[in-house]
């Protein structure tokens, strides 16, 4: 099988505002109960959403303006609380395939990598001007280059980070760990075949 390289990912962003965005607010705990991810995009944020409706406004990730978004924009320790992995699915899973933040948990972040969905950090200053011109003109186009690592959209152009590991696994094509053992299954099965406790002693 062949795992995508990623480099390159441009398309409209999602700037969804607020530090310590924890994973029970991207999927609440209810819904962790399914045997597989499917469909968990539709519950994406759903406690925030209704609340925020409630009051008569409408939640960035249910406001048509950014329907069709593929970057998202948070601002600091995104993904914090719970170790779920169903809260990197139901986002990527709604069409997101990079996010740009100030900062990420290390557990969102590693689930979010396996799932070849970089996420990027860049400054305060470089997060905000891009919310702010997402809102002057969502239909704007960002992009998250990792060969130049820069996050470019209109005129300007701003440096992101990413660790080494992550990046050189993306711009590899290796991020798919279970991936890569499917595709050299046959030196899986050698090295089994080697390991007493797994042929019987």
């Amino acid at each position: 099988m062949s795992i995508e390289q990623v480099r390159r990912i441009a398309g409209r962003g999602l700037p969804l505002r607020g530090d310590h965005i924890d994973t029970d607010r991207i999927i609440p705990a209810r819904f962790l109960r399914a045997i597989t991810f499917e469909g968990l995009e539709q519950h994406l944020f759903e406690d925030d959403r209704k609340q925020i409706e409630a009051g008569g406004a409408r939640h960035p990730i249910a406001d048509p303006t950014y329907a069709g978004a593929s970057i998202l924009l948070v601002n600091a320790n995104f993904g914090c609380g719970s170790s779920r992995e169903h809260a990197p699915q139901a986002i990527r899973r709604s069409g997101i395939r990079a996010i740009v933040g100030q900062s990420f948990s290390e557990i969102f972040f590693g689930n979010s990598v396996a799932l070849g969905m970089p996420c990027v950090t860049a400054d305060a200053a470089t997060v905000s001007a891009l919310m702010q011109l997402v809102d002057q003109d969502p239909a704007i186009e960002i992009s998250v280059d990792l060969d130049r690592m820069r996050v470019s959209a209109g005129d300007s152009s701003d440096p992101i980070a990413l660790p080494p590991g992550a990046r050189e696994s993306f711009l590899e094509g290796t991020w798919d760990a279970t991936g890569l053992l499917l595709d050299r299954f046959e030196e899986v099965e050698a090295v089994a075949r080697r390991l007493p406790y797994v042929s019987g002693w």
